[in-house]
């Protein structure tokens, strides 16, 4: 944990005072929550299902990742009182609100990740 006054603190904090990508990158970033969040804009799901649906996430991380995302409104975490007992996870109104968001990024990185592999066969087919 850093100090609240340090430089780099008050630098994150000026950021996300002032830029609202900063927020939004904040709120999603990381590599596990747009898996998280493609799947939960969705379908509401269990845990077990989350995880075992997200190849490679670790149960710490998967764990961690939901909490930060249900801090932030995002996601709603659902206990029901059975034996075993059951939780699931769904979107929350403001995490539906970010959809046509993680739609645009999506076409995006589809559109990026196509250029690239454009781009590296064509370095390929000129070093041949």
């Amino acid at each position: 944990m850093r100090k609240a006054t340090s430089t780099n603190a008050l630098n994150e904090k000026h950021i996300i005072d002032t830029c609202g990508m900063a927020v939004s990158l904040r709120v999603i970033g990381g590599r596990w929550k747009p898996a998280i969040l493609c799947r939960l804009i969705y379908n509401t799901m269990r845990y077990s299902e989350l995880k075992k649906d997200i190849e490679g996430i670790s149960e710490r991380m998967l764990v961690a990742q939901l909490r930060e995302l249900e801090r932030d409104g995002i996601v709603r975490r659902i206990v029901y009182a059975e034996v075993p007992p059951r939780v699931e996870y769904e979107i929350t109104p403001l995490g539906h609100t970010m959809r046509s968001m993680l739609d645009a990024m999506a076409e995006w990185g589809s559109m990026h990740r196509d250029l690239n592999d454009q781009r590296q066969k064509e370095a390929e087919v000129e070093v041949a």
